[in-house]
C-alpha cells in the first residue's frame, strides 16, 4: 500500500494531537508511585470509563473479531458477548467495593482479604506471574496483531514493526504514568472510532461488495464452515449444535463466570480494578465501569463484523489474501490477517488516518499493560518482598525499568505466536475454573488465600495432564477441556475452603469493616464485629441486592437489546429493529431509576 503526502500529514498529526498532552504529566507521575500508578486517585468517571474503552479497543481486536466472523459467523462473537454479564455486575457488585478497599493494585488486595504467609504468597506470585508472564503474552498477540498490519500494508518485517511501536511505547510510559496513558487513551479512543467507521464504509463501497444491500443478498447464499449463515447472530441450534454449543451456550452459561479473562474479570481485576482504583470517589468508579461496558459491547463491533463480513467477498480463502499480497511473510497468514488486508481500498487521506488510529489502538492497550504490568512487579513484588524502605522517586525509577523488560520480553513471545484467536483461547483456557472464587471472596468469608492457591495448582496441574493426554493421542476439544478444567480446579478451591486453614478473625473483622460486604455470607463476622441485629437488618435493607440484581438484569438487557437493534437496522430487518429498539428504551429507563435510587441510598 502507497501512503501519499496527505497520509503522512494525518498520520504525523494524529501522534501529535495523541502524545503531545501526556508529556505534560511527567512531573507529576514522577512525584510518587500513587500518581504514577493511580493518578493520584483523582481520575473522574467519564475520562477512567475511556481509558477502559480505548484500552480493550487494540490493533489486535479488528483482527479477532474478523477472524470469529470468518470462521464462525457473527455469532462468533457471543465468545466475548458474553461477558456482558461478568462487565455489568461489576457495575452492580463489585465496583464500589473495589473503591471502597483504597489499595493501590488489586494484589494489594490480597493481604487486605486473606492473612498469613499464605496470603503474601499469594500476592507475590500474582504479581509475576500476571504482571510479567501472563501480561507479556498478552502484550505479545497486541503486537502480532501490529505485525500482521504492518506486514500487509507496508511490508515490514517483524523486528521493524516492533521497533518503531516500542520506541513510542516505551517512551510515553516510563515518562508519563497513568496519567498520560489516561489521556492518550481518551484522544485515541475517538481517533481509532473515526478509523474503523471509515473502513466500514470505504468496504461497503467496493463494487464486488455492492453496498449493504449486496452485501446481505451475496452472503445469504454462502454457507461457512459446518453450513452456518454468516449473517446469523445467533447460532443454528437445529443444524450446528456443536458449533452453537462452543459459541453461545459455553460462553453464556460458563465461561463469563468461571474464567478469568483481562478486561473481562469476574469481580473486576487487572486495568479495570486500577482505573475503578484510581477514580476520585465510589460514584465514579461505578460510572466508570457501567460507561465503559455501554461503549465496548454497543458503539465498537459493527464497524468491525462490517469489514470481516466484506472480507468473506472480497477474499473467499486465505489463497486469495495470499495471491492479492505475494510478498506477505507465510507465517502471518491466517483469517484475522483479513482485517488489513481490507484496508488496501481506504482512500488517500484515510488510508493515513487508519495508519494513526492503528498505531493509537496499539499504543493504548500496551501503554496500559506496561503501567498495570509495571505496577505489579514494582509495588506488589520488589517494595513488598526486596526493597520496602527506599524513597517514592525509587520506586518510580523501578517502575520505569520494569516497563522497559516488559516491553523488550513481549517483543520476543511474538515470534512464538501465530493469530491473535490462538492466544485468546489460551488466556480463556489458562484462566479457567477460577471466576467464581473471584466473585464470591468479597460476599464469602470462609474464602482463603489457600482457595487461591488451590486454585492456580489445581488449574495448572489439570491443563498439564489434558496437555500430556493430548500428546498420546486422547485430545478433547477446546470446550470440553474448558469444563474439565473449571470442574477440576471448581472442586479443588471449594474442598480447601472448608477443609483447608482458615483467615485469622482479626483480619476478617478488619476487611468487614472498611467494606461492609453485603449479603449472608458475613453474617458471623458482622456479629464478630459487634454490628447489632437492627443495625445490620438496616444495612441489608440499604444495600438492597434484589435491587441491584434486578439492574445486572437490565443492564445485560439494555447493551445486548442496543447491540442487536444496531445489527437488525444494518441487515434492513427493520420490524426486529424497532422491536428490540423498544426492548433497549424501557430497559434503559429502568435501569436510569435503579442507579439512581440505589445510590440515593446512603450508608449506615
Amino acid at each position: 500500500m502507497k501512503l501519499y503526502l496527505l497520509d503522512w500529514v494525518i498520520i504525523v498529526l494524529s501522534l501529535i494531537i495523541c502524545f503531545m498532552p501526556s508529556l505534560f504529566f511527567g512531573k507529576r507521575a514522577g512525584k510518587n508511585t500513587s500518581e504514577y500508578f493511580a493518578s493520584g486517585r483523582s481520575v473522574p468517571w467519564w475520562l477512567a470509563g475511556l481509558s477502559m474503552v480505548a484500552t480493550t479497543f487494540s490493533s489486535d481486536t479488528p483482527n479477532l473479531v474478523t477472524n470469529f466472523v470468518r470462521t464462525q459467523g457473527v455469532a462468533g462473537n457471543w465468545q466475548w458477548w458474553a461477558f456482558v454479564l461478568t462487565g455489568v455486575a461489576t457495575v452492580f457488585f463489585y465496583a464500589r467495593l473495589w473503591r471502597r478497599s483504597e489499595v493501590l493494585t488489586d494484589l494489594e488486595f490480597y493481604e487486605l482479604r486473606y492473612s498469613g504467609n499464605a496470603a503474601s504468597f499469594v500476592r507475590g506470585f500474582r504479581s509475576v506471574y500476571l504482571g510479567f508472564f501472563f501480561n507479556v503474552m498478552i502484550m505479545a498477540s497486541v503486537n502480532l496483531a501490529a505485525c500482521k498490519i504492518a506486514a500487509v500494508m507496508f511490508g515490514l518485517d517483524r523486528w521493524q514493526t516492533l521497533l518503531l511501536v516500542g520506541s513510542l511505547n516505551v517512551v510515553f510510559a516510563t515518562h508519563s504514568g497513568l496519567w498520560g496513558v489516561l489521556v492518550i487513551d481518551m484522544i485515541q479512543f475517538f481517533i481509532k472510532m473515526t478509523a474503523v467507521i471509515a473502513a466500514a464504509y470505504f468496504a461497503l463501497q467496493l463494487p464486488q461488495v455492492g453496498g449493504l444491500s449486496g452485501m446481505i443478498d451475496k452472503l445469504s447464499n454462502v454457507s461457512g464452515p459446518g453450513g452456518i449463515n454468516y449473517l446469523n447472530m445467533l447460532p443454528d441450534f437445529s443444524n450446528n449444535w456443536d458449533i452453537a454449543f462452543a459459541v453461545f451456550i459455553m460462553p453464556l452459561a460458563v465461561q463469563w463466570w468461571s474464567v478469568w479473562y483481562p478486561g473481562a474479570e469476574p469481580g473486576g481485576g487487572s486495568y479495570i480494578a486500577q482505573r475503578m482504583l484510581a477514580s476520585k470517589s465510589e460514584k465514579d468508579s461505578l460510572g466508570a465501569v457501567l460507561f465503559f461496558n455501554v461503549a465496548h459491547y454497543v458503539l465498537r463491533p459493527w464497524p468491525w463484523i462490517l469489514v470481516g463480513l466484506c472480507s468473506l467477498i472480497v477474499y473467499p480463502q486465505l489463497s486469495d489474501i495470499k495471491n492479492a499480497f505475494p510478498n506477505l511473510d507465510p507465517t502471518l497468514l491466517g483469517h484475522d490477517i483479513a482485517y488489513p488486508a481490507m484496508l488496501k481500498f481506504l482512500p488517500v487521506g484515510f488510508l493515513g488516518l487508519m495508519v494513526g488510529g492503528l498505531i493509537a489502538a496499539n499504543s493504548s492497550t500496551i501503554l496500559t499493560h506496561l503501567n498495570w504490568g509495571a505496577s505489579y512487579l514494582v509495588h506488589d513484588f520488589y517494595r513488598r518482598f526486596i526493597k520496602n524502605n527506599a524513597s517514592e522517586k525509587h520506586y518510580v525509577f523501578a517502575g520505569r525499568v520494569a516497563t522497559v523488560i516488559l516491553f523488550i520480553s513481549a517483543s520476543v513471545m511474538v515470534y512464538f505466536l501465530d493469530t491473535a484467536k490462538d492466544t485468546f483461547n489460551m488466556i480463556l483456557q489458562i484462566g479457567a475454573g477460577t471466576g467464581l472464587l473471584y466473585l464470591l471472596r468479597w460476599f464469602w468469608w470462609r474464602i482463603t488465600a489457600w482457595c487461591e492457591v488451590a486454585a492456580m495448582a489445581g488449574s495448572f496441574i489439570i491443563s498439564i495432564i489434558l496437555f500430556v493426554l493430548s500428546k498420546n493421542g486422547i485430545e478433547f476439544s477446546t470446550h470440553v477441556s474448558l469444563i474439565i478444567t473449571i470442574v477440576f480446579t471448581t472442586v479443588c478451591w471449594v474442598l480447601t475452603a472448608f477443609g483447608g486453614p482458615q483467615t485469622e478473625r482479626k483480619v476478617l473483622v478488619e476487611f468487614y469493616k472498611k467494606i461492609q460486604p453485603a449479603g449472608p455470607g458475613w453474617n458471623s463476622i458482622r456479629k464478630e464485629a459487634g454490628t447489632p441485629d437492627d443495625e445490620i437488618n438496616v444495612r441489608a435493607a440499604k444495600q438492597n441486592i434484589p435491587l441491584s440484581l434486578f439492574g445486572w438484569f437490565l443492564g445485560c438487557t439494555m447493551i445486548w437489546s442496543s447491540l442487536f437493534t444496531v445489527g437488525n437496522y444494518l441487515y434492513g430487518r427493520m420490524t426486529y429493529a424497532f422491536i428490540l429498539l423498544a426492548v433497549f428504551v424501557i430497559s434503559s429507563s429502568l435501569l436510569i431509576y435503579v442507579i439512581n435510587t440505589l445510590w440515593s441510598e446512603k450508608k449506615v
